[in-house]
């Protein structure tokens, strides 16, 4: 043997020892997973929460600060939200809604935040999302509430209007498109199809490159990848994911216009998340028709030194000239100084609606 192939035998033995202690480590975890659920369920408690958003947040964010390792914080981050999907579903298996088919970006959000085990249940549109936590046919939802070049989803604003919902979660997802197909080039394209927010983060670089090409657009990307399955003429706009999995080729990647493309996802559910030190509120308002009245609503944040992280306006649908306004502030609606500005500034509002809080994404 020579001395090069012992070095190696060497470091592939301390692996071995090492992925064995890593492996005992995991199955000792997953006992004391167990033993939680045991706990919860005694007693025949059947309504039993077993996802906590707050402190899967917080045990990731302890993952990475005492993180001194070569793998990077997000990665190692990565590793253990593996580690705790698997053990929730030894507890109890936990199903998330989602816009359809597989190979979505939705799909995408859904493993990044709740991990590979938990039961993704894709469904056709956003509306089927919160109809289908609302009838008790999946635990959670997942749904997209804006693109960072494309602005909201006026889709699933228009069901938090409605819901009765509450948001326990939020994923940032970069998202990098691919024009994939059939097809073996550009020439052969003649239409292409893809999610409308798609196709507009997409815009100029279609103008640029298959202008010739008909732009039509479908309920979801991965649809899109689905129907280019059958059609070498047709071109779709998905993830690299999706061209796997629909066995299309991939023409040309990152075609999205601005490179830091990135949407973010809300999860939904029917529960109250608690506090976890790093927190956010979410919040929908209207205001009266009087001098001054946003600064009224806005002076309950900035007095008490609360960071709005987020505000939109959309025309309301029940009064012409009127607006909504969708707010995200930091901090927990429990913490003393977001509940007493909540408490103002539904006083100062004409309509109000607290939608939830939960924790900043941890990863």
């Amino acid at each position: 043997m020579t001395t090069e192939q012992a070095q190696l035998t060497e470091i592939r033995n301390q692996i071995d020892a090492i992925d064995a202690q890593i492996q005992e480590l995991i199955g000792q975890r997953a006992a004391c997973a167990q033993k939680v659920a045991d706990i919860k369920t005694q007693g025949g408690n059947v309504n039993a929460v077993f996802y906590r958003p707050e402190r899967e947040a917080q045990v990731l964010r302890a993952v990475k600060e005492r993180n001194t390792s070569l793998l990077p914080d997000v990665e190692m981050a990565k590793l253990f939200r593996e580690i705790m999907s698997a053990c929730l579903a030894l507890e109890q298996p936990v199903s998330v809604a989602y816009l359809g088919p597989e190979g979505s970006y939705s799909h995408a959000s859904v493993v990044k935040q709740f991990g590979s085990s938990a039961h993704a249940v894709a469904v056709s549109t956003i509306e089927d999302v919160f109809t289908a936590v609302e009838k008790g046919e999946a635990n959670y939802g997942i749904v997209p509430v804006e693109n960072s070049s494309e602005g909201v989803v006026k889709s699933t604003q228009n069901e938090l209007m409605k819901t009765k919902l509450q948001i326990s979660g939020e994923v940032d997802l970069p998202i990098h498109h691919c024009l994939m197909s059939k097809a073996q080039s550009h020439e052969s394209i003649k239409k292409v199809v893809a999610h409308q927010q798609a196709l507009g983060q997409c815009e100029q670089w279609l103008k640029n490159n298959l202008p010739w090409a008909e732009i039509e657009a479908v309920d979801s990307n991965a649809l899109a990848a689905k129907m280019a399955q059958s059609d070498s003429s047709l071109a779709a706009i998905a993830s690299d994911q999706a061209a796997q999995l629909y066995q299309l080729n991939i023409l040309e990647s990152n075609i999205e216009d601005f490179k830091d493309n990135t949407t973010k996802f809300w999860v939904i559910g029917k529960e109250s998340t608690q506090p976890s030190g790093e927190d956010k509120t979410a919040l929908i308002l209207s205001i009266h028709n009087k001098a001054g009245a946003l600064l009224d609503v806005l002076s309950c944040f900035s007095k008490r030194n609360i960071n709005m992280t987020r505000i939109i306006s959309r025309p309301s649908t029940d009064k012409k000239w009127d607006y909504i306004f969708f707010i995200d502030v930091l901090g927990h609606k429990e913490d003393d100084n977001v509940k007493s500005a909540l408490a103002e500034v539904e006083q100062n509002a004409a309509f109000y609606k607290l939608l939830g809080s939960f924790p900043v994404s941890p990863l």
